[in-house]
């Protein structure tokens, strides 16, 4: 597998798309996303399939109906784009697209009385299919960035409109340590005087390299890996103290890896920023509609329930924001 590139630019998200695949109690991550990732391609970019994704409330009974716009109460669904291939945000088990996404999507779709319908596609046109109608929202661990909500691609360049964001959750980096974090890490600056392992070519190597100058003669050593499994075997064997990852990816680790009886996360995340859901910058009100469903969700204590169900608490927000991204 190649490693994936980055290059640190506010136009680009800090992620690392993953796959999970459990075997043999060992959990394999693959894969590489938003890290380089434009949102100016084509719209005609592949999505098909579909969440199970569904309102159990009724329009009568749901609290929040009334704030949609009438074409989504006449419909009774909004069209959601996703690239299920990032666990444990989004991902397709058995046809269906699973996830704490699609989770707060059924918490919200019940508060507002009409159906999430996700479909899957591939992340460089989310954004496109807002501008085209193909999607009504975007849901997919999709960072909020003033270059994504001024239309921006990563060189400046005008590629659209722009989105709007609704903020819900706050990722960052996250150290992975072995069960019981036998060396006491608890930041990155814990690591100085050891033995690091991470997937080459990605943010977190490059994270890892600014720290070792930051450690001076302590020094640190970093061995770099094709594959972020390959980095978390070399944790998992106690061949380095610690391997860095995106902080749900890293929390979906740890409770999955071995029965989570293979690892934890280390202290509190690194450079966090808001994932958001993104809405055409012209419907306002589905965005309005969306920001009063969240903020009802965390006070009735739903978005709780679903982000411990991942072992993602962590990233929880106290309420929903609006374009809160830098």
């Amino acid at each position: 597998m190649t490693a994936c590139t980055t290059r640190r630019s506010a136009a680009l998200t800090r992620l690392t798309a993953v796959a999970a695949v459990a075997v043999a109690g060992t959990l394999v991550l693959t894969g590489c996303g938003d890290q380089t990732k434009k949102d100016n391609s084509p719209s005609s970019a592949g999505t098909s399939g579909s969440s199970g994704a569904t309102a159990s409330a009724t329009k009568a009974g749901a609290p929040l109906f009334a704030k949609l716009p009438k074409k989504y109460q006449d419909a009774g669904v909004i069209k959601v784009g996703t690239d299920a291939s990032y666990a444990p945000m989004e991902q397709t088990e058995n046809g269906k697209i699973v996830g704490i996404d699609p989770d707060i999507g059924d918490a919200l779709a019940a508060q507002l009385g009409v159906r999430f319908q996700f479909t899957n596609g591939t992340f460089d046109g989310l954004i496109t299919s807002l501008y085209t109608g193909r999607s009504d929202a975007v849901m997919s661990a999709m960072s909020d960035t003033k270059a994504r909500q001024q239309g921006l691609d990563d060189s400046g360049k005008k590629t659209g409109k722009g989105v709007d964001f609704v903020d819900y959750y706050n990722s960052g980096s996250s150290l992975l340590v072995k069960k019981g974090n036998p060396k006491g890490i608890k930041a990155l600056a814990d690591v100085c005087g050891q033995t690091v392992a991470v997937q080459r070519g990605t943010i977190y190597e490059d994270a890892f390299k600014k720290q070792k100058t930051a450690c001076g003669s302590k020094g640190l050593t970093i061995q770099a890996f094709d594959t972020d499994a390959e980095a978390q075997t070399r944790v998992r064997a106690g061949g380095a103290v610690a391997d860095l990852n995106d902080t749900p990816v890293a929390a979906y680790i740890a409770q999955k890896s071995g029965n989570g009886n293979d690892f934890e996360v280390a202290g509190s995340p690194a450079d966090a920023g808001p994932f958001g859901i993104a809405t055409d910058k012209t419907n306002t009100q589905l965005r309005d509609a969306l920001k009063a469903a969240m903020d009802a969700i965390i006070a009735d204590g739903t978005y709780a329930k679903v982000l411990q169900k991942w072992n993602s608490s962590s990233g929880a927000v106290q309420q929903a924001a609006i374009n809160g991204g830098s």
